[in-house]
Formats: C-alpha cells, sequence, structure tokens
C-alpha cells in the first residue's frame, strides 16, 4: 500500500507538469500548423481587452526560440514545486498567472505581453525567498540551486534588452515574494531530535545515564554482571 502511494505521489510530481508544458506546445503547435497568431490575446496593459491576456499569456508564444527558452526551466521548477510543496503547488501556480499577469497589465508598456516567463519568474522567487524563510536544510539546497540554474535572470528584470517584456519578469519576481510571504505557515518543519526539544531533561536520557559528571563512561550493574558471567563448553574426549 505504501509504495501504491509513493508511486501515485512521483508520478503526480512529473505528470502536471509535463501536462502543463504539453499544452503550452500543442497551443503553439495549432498556430504553426493553421496559421493562426495569438500574439493578440496576450495582455496589453492598461485596455480592459488587453486584461484577457492575464489568463491566456503563459500559454502563447512568438517563435520557436521563445518557447524553447521557457520549456526547461518551466518544467523543472514545476517539479520542485509539486515535490517540495505539493499542498500548494496548484495555488502558486493558479494565483501566480493570475497576479503576475496583472501586475503586468499595470505597469507594463502599451504592447502585447505574451510567453511564460512571468510564471517562471514566480516560480523562481517563490522557491528561493521560501527556502530562506524555512529555514530548513532541504530547502535552503532548494533556493542555492536556484540560483546557481536561474540566478542571472535577476538582470531580466530591468530594462536591459529590447523585445524583453521585464515588466512581466518584475510582476512574477514580486508575486513569488508574496506568496512566500503568504504561505510562510505552511512551511515545512525540519524534524527536532530528542534534545532540541524544550521539554528534553538530560537527567532522563537513556544514553547520558550511562556518563558520570565528567563525561567518563559508566558500566551498569547489568554489564558488569554480564562481563562477569563465563561460559564454558567442554566436550568429552573419545574414548578409545
Amino acid at each position: 500500500m505504501e509504495n501504491q502511494k509513493h508511486f501515485k505521489f512521483s508520478t503526480g510530481v512529473v505528470a502536471y507538469p509535463v501536462f502543463f508544458v504539453l499544452i503550452i506546445w500543442l497551443v503553439f503547435w495549432f498556430e504553426v500548423r493553421f496559421g493562426y497568431n495569438f500574439s493578440k490575446y496576450g495582455v496589453y496593459p492598461q485596455t480592459l481587452k488587453g486584461l484577457r491576456g492575464v489568463l491566456l499569456s503563459p500559454f502563447i508564444h512568438g517563435d520557436i526560440k521563445h518557447i524553447y527558452h521557457n520549456t526547461i526551466p518551466l518544467f523543472v521548477l514545476s517539479v520542485a514545486l509539486f515535490y517540495f510543496y505539493r499542498p500548494i503547488a496548484w495555488k502558486i501556480l493558479f494565483y501566480g498567472i493570475l497576479l503576475s499577469g496583472f501586475l503586468t497589465w499595470c505597469i507594463g508598456r502599451p504592447s502585447y505581453h505574451i510567453g511564460a516567463s512571468g510564471l517562471i519568474y514566480v516560480l523562481v522567487s517563490f522557491t528561493f525567498f521560501k527556502g530562506v524563510f524555512a529555514k530548513h536544510f532541504r530547502l535552503i539546497a532548494l533556493s542555492l540551486l536556484v540560483v546557481f540554474l536561474y540566478g542571472s535572470m535577476i538582470w531580466y528584470t530591468l530594462p536591459v534588452e529590447k523585445g524583453i517584456s521585464w515588466e512581466g519578469h518584475m510582476g512574477g519576481l514580486l508575486t513569488g515574494l508574496l506568496f512566500a510571504i503568504i504561505f510562510k505557515k505552511q512551511i515545512a518543519k525540519p524534524k527536532k531530535f530528542a534534545w532540541e526539544e524544550e521539554t528534553y531533561n538530560e537527567d532522563d536520557d537513556p544514553f547520558l545515564k550511562h556518563f558520570d559528571e565528567n563525561g567518563n563512561f559508566i558500566e551498569s550493574k547489568e554489564d558488569e554482571e554480564e562481563q562477569l558471567q563465563i561460559k564454558y563448553t567442554f566436550k568429552e574426549k573419545d574414548k578409545d
């Protein structure tokens, strides 16, 4: 039964990100195959019509290079999200799309903003700050890994390159930080050893009872009796 639960958990961790990425590629394939251009369904700031892009823009990409560069980090970060934060993973994805898209709509330039990069910045920011706030060695290690892999992305939250929606990146970064604060109560807590508990009493520790005040090992009476017991075995000599 435990193996079945573990298998179900493992497949869910990978299956959901694969399904999400697959939808993005299917939308792109549909555009190429039938000659459509869905860019007009992206976020167009400060217009009522442009609000539809808040929900639709993560699934729309301009070209093969654009979708390729978004696919790998989106998949890796989504797997990490579902593995370490499964109870809140869907909330992070859904509200992350909405809030980062809305921030882009508020601060963006008058142009169509498309792509899943805003959501990627949500995941990068959330994973990093969540690990820092948690003070849990596994989550901190994950944060350091995220910095190592995607730390350079921070520069693209500024208008350093033409044609890149730095507003969407900035919106994703702020959204991830906000989520790390809001969901702080649901941070995985590290397991404590008995000696770390507030109610811990050294006098009751069965292991420490074997040592005196100076730290010398003391053999209990039971140990002494066991050592004093000598067992003899003998075998009668065969008679000729």
